[in-house]
């Protein structure tokens, strides 16, 4: 309904003994503009074709993993009160929905440090989760963080450097660096590089299932999965970012794994399958009460 508040996303999906829910953030209004790799006109085309908007809307997911052994986690956290929009910063309200508290996480996996994905660690200055350790990998730290890159940084991208920084301040002396591998019990991070130089996705193992949630590979589903060249204008390298995407495609689409995203449209869990000379996304098979 026009003009009517719109409803916390949540959606819990069974792993083996965890439960990984999948929170929604909300979205943002794009533009052809921002697709990179391929022109405009193909963007546009491939956007009717999947029966979207010609001009994309970008959606925004968190996750949370709970079950025996693991603190609640977090799987990144929106854009909280660095949302640019009112249609964005909605993950905590879907969180509180699970019943989880927020002092109740335990670990933050940050699968890199654009606002979208963890602007919502803070609240009004402070920690929003005050005794979640962060784990993020050391080249997205060295990226972002340090002094003299906010200096070198162009104008234009100095509020993403900010807001890095802005976002772990609260954090000092709980951030855990790492460079792949596992980082949790049955949580392994998996580096993807070129969206950001740390960028990662995490696989998820238990009871003998799994699930890559592989963040930002996709960012316009309509168009990357048809013609996995289409990079976008947020990627620091892009052509390192369209071999990853090229790569983890195949990937999956091989292996028929189990996937989510930070930005496939909720609630963002389902199989890659190949489609011609691209890919196609299909949905897991939601069943209410399981």
């Amino acid at each position: 309904m026009t003009g009517s508040k719109p409803l916390p996303g949540v959606l819990r999906w069974n792993l083996g003994d965890l439960t990984v829910t999948a929170l929604n953030d909300g979205w943002f209004q794009a533009s052809l503009d921002l697709v990179t790799g391929i022109s405009k006109e193909e963007a546009g085309r491939l956007q009717l074709a999947g029966f979207r908007t010609e001009q994309p809307k970008i959606t925004l997911n968190a996750f949370l993993i709970t079950g025996p052994g693991l603190k609640p986690t977090l799987i990144d956290t929106g854009y909280g009160d660095l949302a640019p929009a009112p249609t964005l910063g909605r993950a905590g309200a879907a969180l509180a929905l699970t019943g989880v508290k927020p002092e109740e996480i335990g670990t933050v996996l940050v699968s890199h440090l654009h606002p979208d994905h963890v602007g919502g660690l803070v609240k009004d200055g402070a920690a929003r989760y005050p005794n979640a350790e962060i784990v993020l990998h050391a080249d997205e730290a060295a990226h972002w963080l340090p002094d003299e890159a906010l200096a070198q940084a162009p104008d234009a991208a100095k509020p993403y450097f900010e807001g890095a920084r802005k976002a772990l301040a609260p954090y000092a002396g709980k951030v855990r660096e790492h460079r792949g591998g596992e980082v949790l019990p049955g949580i392994t991070a998996v580096p993807l590089p070129g969206h950001t130089p740390g960028h990662c996705g995490f696989r998820i193992v238990s009871g003998g299932q799994s699930l890559m949630m592989w963040t930002d590979v996709v960012h316009l589903p309509a168009i990357q999965f048809k013609n996995p060249e289409a990079g976008v204008g947020f990627d620091v390298d892009g052509d390192q970012a369209r071999e990853t995407r090229k790569r983890i495609l195949d990937e999956v689409a091989s292996e028929r794994t189990l996937i989510a995203g930070g930005h496939l449209e909720f609630p963002a869990l389902g199989y890659v399958d190949r489609d011609g000379a691209g890919y196609s996304f299909v949905p897991v098979l939601w069943v209410g009460g399981e």
